[in-house]
């Protein structure tokens, strides 16, 4: 499911509010298995039209949006987030539950979001592009969120789809984790992201 999304996409604020909690818990459902944990304190949440289609929904539900003018705004913030069919997209979250080892870690992992990796077998890895409009890191320390986009060459999508190993791993000095094979269970909901 990588088709961007259009308001005939979305549901009117009523019938939002009358469905919105079986809605919920299909997409917390689909979420589960689009999740990967690269070690203890960085998590990747792979987008795609559903999930964007939740966080619309959302935004337009808190800030009483109902004018096509504001619908559409919201739509062109996260349509971005959603797969082309040749890449993966993934929101990464720098997570630590204490705040000064959180702040800590923040100034050791600058640059962070450009090391991070997956790979299929037999092929280059493919390193992350920091996909935003904005500069998330400075001088002093990188944000604990970052969208990140992972393009994929024809010849690794193919090897994928005929059942390779996909692995997935961090190349920062201060964060080194090599070669984490992705569960089955991501990598198939990954693959469908592939057109």
């Amino acid at each position: 499911m990588t088709a961007k999304l259009s308001p005939e996409d979305l549901f009117s604020l009523e019938e939002y509010a009358r469905i919105r909690s079986e809605f919920r818990a299909r997409v917390l459902a689909h979420k589960k298995h689009r999740r990967l944990a690269l070690g203890d304190h960085l998590m990747l949440h792979f987008e795609d039209s559903l999930t964007m289609q939740y966080q619309v929904q959302e935004m337009l539900r808190i800030e009483r949006i109902f004018e096509p003018e504001g619908i559409q705004d919201e739509l062109d913030a996260y349509n971005p987030l959603i797969p082309d069919g040749s890449n993966w997209k993934a929101t990464m979250l720098i997570e630590y539950t204490d705040v000064a080892e959180r702040q800590q870690a923040l100034g050791q992992f600058i640059g962070i979001e450009e090391q991070v990796w997956v790979q299929a077998n037999g092929h280059a890895r493919v390193h992350a592009i920091a996909d935003e409009d904005m500069e998330r890191s400075t001088d002093e320390k990188t944000s604990a969120v970052h969208f990140l986009r992972f393009e994929l060459s024809p010849d690794m999508i193919d090897s994928l789809r005929g059942g390779e190993t996909l692995t997935a791993g961090v190349s920062h000095a201060n964060y080194l984790l090599d070669g984490l094979q992705v569960p089955d269970l991501v990598r198939e909901s990954l693959l469908a992201d592939l057109d």
